[in-house]
């Protein structure tokens, strides 16, 4: 394995390992809220167990996020001194930003935890409401400083150094928004529905436990409207691609030739051999019209330009159709939740319903694995896109395959570790009192 491979691998299981933590992270502090603001409103003690637990599952996978991220903070620094170099006077801002809204998280999620008793209910409410607002404004303020590696702006180039820089530029470049929202929505649908399917998967064995009757509802209230959105959110992202990253969308589609009407390329291997995509199913005009909203648009391929300038094509699209299926898929259940909501079905009794959200549990986390394989394999082989190639921005230090080697072992020790202290803490620890048939008050219905 070359110093360049291990050095692209290690980032890549550090931020897969990461980007869990940081999507639980944005989404879980909403629902833990909205369960105390129903314990407020009701008066029901199910919304109050249900918001200490989830507060603490919230702090045991921000205790691992925090270190996650922290390193890494020191990978980018100590694997990528040329992209340090080059980026970092210009996304700076991004990053600082980041570390404030992550001090505020920290610091509200103590306050929440621990001031219970200690503080009015109305203060602890507020304490949760930042702790929800600072996390998703470090999610934003991260997925903006890659958004600038895609879409760079806010700089001159001088003699090959960096000259005339505007951070607020910077921030403000063109994949912000729609890699933003797209990354926030993705967040809330896939925490969302991995609590409701937990939920769901008990509810099948106990349709009767008004707890995961409640915890299904909250966690189904997050969940469903972002996946329904996600697809708006996705086409915003599509249109970004076709004009500012076209070798990107031409590598997911798996086009080959730059043409006009492109069709929609569903499933299939690309055979790099024969520039063809093979046993795929073809939407005649589909492409042309997600991309430009014009059945006859052309649409750029890879022939724009080098073979040496693709990206790993059959990884992006293989990751891209992953990601679509995963995400149409949980789309698809929010609609049919909502629906049989509307209709005043009781979903705990819905057995195909359970079984389809319980189904969903790890799938909004695959469709985000995939979509960062996307965001990042797409990108190659520039780290900045059309500035900063790859293999110019790793440290000249050999033998990177070693630490790559050990932190993929810690990442994995790490994973066991939470996974046990989720189960200790928040499955296994008892309910009280059993909520299986409890009365519920002020005209609640189960």
């Amino acid at each position: 394995m070359s110093d360049l491979l291990s050095a692209r691998s290690q980032m890549g299981v550090s931020l897969a390992f990461h980007i869990v933590f940081a999507v639980i992270g944005i989404a879980m502090p909403l629902m833990m809220l909205v369960a105390e603001r129903r314990w407020q409103v009701t008066g029901h003690a199910i919304y109050l167990d249900l918001a200490k637990r989830w507060a603490r599952g919230t702090a045991i996978l921000f205790a691992v996020g925090a270190v996650s991220g922290t390193v890494l903070s020191f990978e980018l620094g100590l694997l990528w001194p040329g992209f340090m170099r080059l980026a970092g006077p210009i996304i700076g801002m991004p990053f600082s930003l980041e570390g404030f809204a992550f001090f505020t998280e920290a610091i509200f999620l103590g306050i929440y935890l621990y001031g219970w008793d200690r503080i009015s209910p109305r203060a602890h409410l507020w304490a949760g409401v930042a702790v929800a607002v600072s996390g998703a404004a470090s999610g934003i303020f991260v997925v903006i400083a890659n958004a600038w590696m895609n879409a760079p702006t806010g700089f001159a180039l001088v003699n090959g150094q960096v000259a005339n820089v505007d951070p607020i530029a910077a921030m403000r470049n063109a994949a912000a928004l729609s890699q933003t929202l797209h990354m926030t929505l993705a967040a809330y649908a896939a925490t969302g529905f991995a609590v409701a399917g937990i939920h769901a998967f008990l509810l099948l064995k106990d349709p009767a436990n008004a707890f995961h009757r409640r915890a299904l509802e909250i966690a189904l209230l997050v969940g469903a409207p972002a996946a329904v959105l996600q697809p708006l959110s996705g086409d915003l992202a599509a249109r970004h691609l076709a004009v500012h990253q076209p070798v990107k969308l031409a590598a997911a589609e798996a086009v080959f030739g730059t043409r006009a009407a492109a069709p929609l390329t569903l499933g299939g291997w690309p055979d790099m051999a024969a520039r063809e995509t093979r046993l795929a199913v073809e939407i005649p005009y589909g492409l042309s019209l997600l991309a430009f909203h014009d059945p006859h648009a052309v649409v750029k391929g890879l022939d724009l330009v080098p073979p040496d300038d693709w990206p790993n094509v059959p990884a992006v699209h293989l990751s891209f159709q992953l990601m679509v299926a995963l995400g149409t898929y949980l789309a698809v259940v929010g609609l049919w939740a909502g629906w049989l909501a509307w209709r005043r079905v009781d979903l705990a009794h819905h057995r195909w319903l359970m079984r389809a959200v319980a189904l969903a549990t790890p799938l909004g986390f695959l469709a985000v694995e995939a979509g960062w394989m996307v965001t990042e394999l797409g990108r190659q082989p520039w780290v900045i896109y059309g500035v900063l190639r790859t293999r110019d921005a790793v440290t000249p230090m050999p033998g990177l395959v070693v630490p790559f080697v050990v932190f993929t072992l810690l990442y994995c020790f790490l994973g066991v570790i939470v996974v046990w202290l989720l189960y200790r803490q928040i499955i296994r620890s008892p309910a009280v009192p059993e909520w299986r048939g409890f009365y519920m008050p002020r005209g609640e219905s189960r």
